[in-house]
Parts: C-alpha cells; structure tokens; sequence
C-alpha cells in the first residue's frame, strides 16, 4: 500500500429505491472518474446499488450529494454511508457484476 495523502477517505455507499435499470452504475461511474476517485460500484441482488470508493474527502462529499440524486429515472429513497480511512486499494475506477449480498460495512474511523 502507499502512502495517502491525508485528506483521503473511503466510503461504502448502499443506494435503495428505483436504482436498478436506470443508468445508476453508468451514472456514479462518470461522476466517480471525472472526480478523480477509484473503487467500483455494483448492484446487489435484493435491488438495491452498492459503491466503495476513495478519494479526496471534498470529491467523496459531491458523488454522495450526486447519489442523492441518481441519473434521471431513478427515485432514490435513501442513501446510507459508511465512513472510514483510505486503503489506497484500487488502481481505478469499475463496474462490478451484481453481488448477491452487500459487503458488511467496516468500523467507521
């Protein structure tokens, strides 16, 4: 792992509502590159999209305010997020293939 700079977080974002089939996955994954932040984003099988990124604490504040939202045809009823500190495990920004479940989320530091 290197070294992060220390303004550097990771969330784990859970997504419910109208979310699948609408362009959520296309829709965080333009927002999520053209802030700079890597990770992935999936859905998950019990409906709901799922994202864990890292990045700048300030680009993570607006992908979260832009989940909010969703692309047009989405109807987002909640947005739960889990902070905790940058690993600096991911090379990029990806799709993942549906999961079956959502990871648990980590300890909030």
């Amino acid at each position: 792992m290197t070294e992060l700079p220390g303004n550097q977080r990771r969330v784990h974002l859970l997504i419910h509502g109208v979310v699948q089939g609408v362009g959520f996955r296309f829709f965080v994954e333009r927002h999520a590159k053209d802030l700079g932040l890597k990770g992935w984003v999936r859905n998950v099988a019990n409906g709901a999209v799922e994202v864990l990124v890292e990045g700048p604490a300030e680009a993570l504040d607006r992908l979260v305010q832009l989940c909010h939202q969703g692309p047009r045809g989405a109807m987002v009823e909640s947005v739960r997020a889990t902070w905790a500190a940058a690993r600096g495990e991911f090379a990029r920004f990806e799709i993942r293939p549906t999961a079956a479940a959502p990871l648990r989320d980590e300890p909030a530091t």
